[in-house]
């Protein structure tokens, strides 16, 4: 890893009225973030203030209009607010229109800059999904907004925990839909994308685990027969490509066996399949990227917390790590292009 580059990581604020000013704070104060990447906050100083003052914190800001402007050193904290927001009818733990457009505006600063290229990556503290309903958002969240406004021909979604690398080949529908969805076409389309982003972070020749869906990899047909159907004849074709792809393999072994390291990747066929292997070895560190963007993203795997905004109790393990994370991705990615 080259030491001598640090990436310019946005850390847009989320949902002002959930947890996102509170463990926002705790980043930026975090020695680690500031020795790993150039971080600053897209969001609001207001709201950082409001939070501030439930944490006992007294901070120093700096306003900034463009990344350029930012002095990244510990204690201050570097802002690039979008717009002059009625911060004072926030509320915390409240499903509110404004709350929504704020979090949505932070986002799409941090495309403007990714595609300007004046960042290498974005870390993202979360947002609710019926905020940005109210606000006339159309996209279901974030990697949707990421994947559309980028014009990006895909995004994938990627959890990472320890040694684990896990991509979904469907996420937010049923479980009956997401059997359906995995398709031989749609399953090699996704490891052939996997397989060239993983190449583009320094896997030369990405080792990549096909899960199965049914018990026992469906032991040829005896119980269910996606796998001979789809997931077989998708493996197959990859390897046909050159691709060193295997499987599929049982979904309650291939987690277990991947956590040691001996797959550079595991594809998960579902939303659960994939998320219950990674909170349950370390649901604070599992943390989410999307790659097939113009710049790397990633996001903390855990919602606005209604409950507990504004209270001071929130931990930032989660977007430390996420921060953490993509940075280093924005490290491996700039070190593979030089």
């Amino acid at each position: 890893m080259n030491n001598n580059f640090k990436p310019i990581t946005a850390i847009t604020m989320g949902d002002p009225a959930g947890i996102g000013p509170e463990i926002v704070i705790g980043t930026m104060l975090d020695q680690s973030i500031h020795d790993c990447c150039k971080p600053f906050v897209i969001g609001s100083i207001a709201m950082l203030e409001k939070a501030a003052k439930i944490l006992n914190k007294e901070l120093k800001y700096n306003k900034i209009s463009a990344p350029t402007e930012a002095k990244y050193e510990m204690g201050t904290i570097d802002v690039l607010e979008t717009g002059d927001y009625d911060t004072d009818s926030i509320e915390w733990g409240e499903v509110q229109e404004l709350a929504g457009k704020m979090s949505y505006d932070w986002i799409l600063k941090s495309i403007e800059l990714g595609l300007a290229k004046e960042i290498d990556a974005v870390s993202t503290s979360p947002i609710h999904k019926r905020a940005i309903k109210l606000a006339g958002v159309k996209e279901a969240g974030h990697t949707e907004i990421y994947e559309n406004e980028t014009n990006s021909p895909y995004a994938l979604t990627m959890f990472s925990c320890h040694k684990l690398r896990v991509f979904f080949i469907s996420r937010h529908i049923s479980l009956v839909d997401s059997c359906k969805y995995a398709t031989k076409e749609k399953v090699l389309e996704n490891i052939i994308n996997i397989n060239e982003e993983l190449k583009k972070v320094g896997i030369d020749k990405p080792h990549i685990a096909v899960a199965a869906i049914n018990p026992h990899g469906g032991e040829n047909g005896l119980f269910g027969t996606e796998e001979v159907d789809h997931l077989i004849p998708a493996v197959k074709a990859a390897q046909e490509m050159g691709i060193d792809a295997i499987g599929p393999c049982p979904a309650d072994s291939v987690f277990h066996i991947g956590k040691s390291g001996c797959y550079d990747a595991i594809i998960s066929i579902n939303h659960d399949q994939g998320h219950i292997a990674c909170k349950t070895l370390d649901f604070e560190k599992s943390v989410t990227l999307t790659f097939g963007l113009p710049f790397i993203r990633s996001s903390v795997d855990h919602g606005t917390a209604f409950d507990i905004a504004g209270k001071g109790i929130a931990g930032s393990v989660s977007l430390i790590e996420s921060t953490r994370v993509v940075s280093e991705y924005a490290i491996l990615m700039h070190n593979r292009s030089v």
